[in-house]
């Protein structure tokens, strides 16, 4: 696996030392892959860096990339959830980076992620 978008569920899952979420991106690192976190979504979940030490390690990992939110993605959230009639933007922003990136997501919320695109691949925590 090329590697892995994540969203605040598995970021919360990391945070709480789920032994399976832990372990396949322990895979995905030894593979070689990358983890591609949405910086709205490490915004939504990070408060206290030295206290959120697993998430604030994997966030500034250089093999890791927290993926900026400019005006161009942006634009592309603004039309995906005009065109879905959904309206959270960290959930349209993973979708973007997941389709953007060619990558899963692993996510607690397949069913709000799937409601903005039925065609990307959904690993759930």
């Amino acid at each position: 696996m090329k590697g892995l978008v994540l969203d605040a569920g598995a970021l919360i899952a990391l945070e709480k030392r789920d032994r399976r979420v832990m372990n396949l991106l322990d895979v995905v690192l030894e593979e070689g892959g990358r983890l591609l976190i949405p910086a709205p979504v490490l915004a939504q979940v990070l408060r206290d860096p030295a206290r959120q030490y697993e998430i604030w390690r994997l966030a500034t990992d250089p093999k890791n990339v927290v993926l900026e939110l400019g005006l161009e993605e942006a634009k592309m959230i603004g039309a995906l959830l005009a065109r879905s009639h959904v309206f959270d933007v960290v959930d349209a922003h993973v979708v973007l980076c997941g389709r953007k990136f060619r990558m899963p997501i692993l996510t607690s919320d397949p069913k709000d992620l799937a409601a903005l695109d039925g065609e990307l691949e959904l690993l759930r925590v």
